[in-house]
C-alpha cells in the first residue's frame, strides 16, 4: 500500500509518519508539508491513501482532495483534522474516513484496513470482469433503477421485466413466490390464471436477458420461487446497508423512486442500524 500524508504542521506530520511507520510496517509512506508538492507527486505515481490535513495555506485540504481525486479516482481520502466541523464537507468529497487530531492508533489501523478491504474488493470486481464472473454486474438503486454490466447500460424489452428485477434485488436474496411476486408487482389486481402466465413470461424474458450478458447465475430460480444471488452483483444499497460511508453518503433519500411498492423499504434504508 501507497500512502502519503500532507500537513503543513511539522509537527504533526512527523507524528502521523510515525503512527503510519508503525501501522503498516510493510507499506509505503511519503510525507509532504504542502498540498502542491503532494499533487505534484500524485501526478507520477499512485497512491492507495491519501492522509490529508484540511486547514493549510494555499490549496486547503479539501481543495487537495477534489485535485487528487480527478487524478486518480479510486484513491482513498481520510482527512486528519483539529477540526470536525468539516465532516460534511470531507464526506461530501466521497471520503474513505475522517479522523480527529490527535490521531488514535486504533482508529488509524481500522481506518487502513478499512481502506484496504475496499481495495481488494475492487481488485475482485475487476478479476470478476475479466473472468466473466457475474461480478461485472453494477447494480444502481440510489436516484433511480439502472443495471450495468461491464459498464454497459442493460436493456429490457419490457418494463415490467426491469420491475421485477428491481423486487428481487430489494430482497437481497430472500426468496418470493409467484404469488408473492404477482401481488407486489400488480398490487390490487386479481391473482389468476392469465396473471400466473403473464408472470412466467416476464421470468423467461429476465433469463433471457441475463443469458444474452452472460450473468444467468444473477437470479437463482428454484420450483415455484425467485432470489437474487447477492454475491454476484454490485449493488449500492448492499453497501448501504453494511456500513460503507461512501454508499451511505452517495444516498440523498431517493430509493427505487419508480416503485411504489419501494416506499415499504425506505425505513430499512433510512435507519439500517436500528
Amino acid at each position: 500500500m501507497n500512502v502519503i500524508a500532507v500537513d503543513d504542521e511539522q509537527l504533526a506530520l512527523k507524528d502521523l509518519m510515525r503512527a503510519l511507520e508503525k501501522a503498516m510496517p510493510d507499506g509505503v509512506s511519503h510525507g509532504f508539508s504542502s498540498s502542491r508538492r503532494a499533487l505534484e507527486y500524485a501526478e507520477n505515481a499512485d497512491v492507495d491513501v491519501a492522509f490529508l490535513d484540511i486547514r493549510m495555506p494555499g490549496m486547503n485540504g479539501l481543495d487537495l482532495a477534489k485535485r487528487l481525486k480527478e487524478l486518480q479516482p479510486e484513491m482513498h481520502i481520510i482527512f486528519v483534522t483539529s477540526y470536525d466541523e468539516y465532516a460534511i464537507d470531507a464526506f461530501s468529497l466521497h471520503a474513505t474516513g475522517y479522523l480527529l487530531k490527535p490521531v488514535n492508533m486504533d482508529e488509524l489501523v481500522r481506518e487502513l484496513t478499512f481502506a484496504g478491504e475496499r481495495m481488494g474488493e475492487a481488485h475482485a470486481r475487476d478479476d470478476g470482469r475479466a473472468s466473466g464472473g457475474c461480478s461485472r454486474v453494477r447494480v444502481q438503486t440510489f436516484n433511480g433503477f439502472e443495471v450495468f454490466v461491464d459498464e454497459k447500460p442493460l436493456s429490457f424489452k419490457r418494463s415490467k421485466t426491469k420491475e421485477l428485477l428491481a423486487l428481487l434485488i430489494d430482497r437481497r436474496g430472500a426468496s418470493i413466490t409467484t404469488r408473492e411476486a404477482c401481488a407486489v408487482l400488480w398490487e390490487d389486481a386479481p391473482y389468476n390464471a392469465s396473471q400466473r402466465s403473464y408472470f412466467r413470461s416476464l421470468v423467461a424474458d429476465l433469463r433471457s436477458t441475463l443469458v444474452s450478458v452472460h450473468a444467468e447465475d444473477v437470479v437463482v430460480k428454484q420450483r415455484d420461487s425467485l432470489a437474487i444471488d447477492p454475491g454476484a452483483v454490485d449493488c449500492d444499497v448492499y453497501h448501504f446497508l453494511d456500513g460503507d460511508p461512501i454508499a451511505v453518503n452517495s444516498y440523498k433519500g431517493s430509493y427505487l423512486p419508480s416503485y411504489s411498492w419501494a416506499e415499504f423499504s425506505l425505513n430499512r434504508v433510512d435507519w439500517p442500524y436500528e
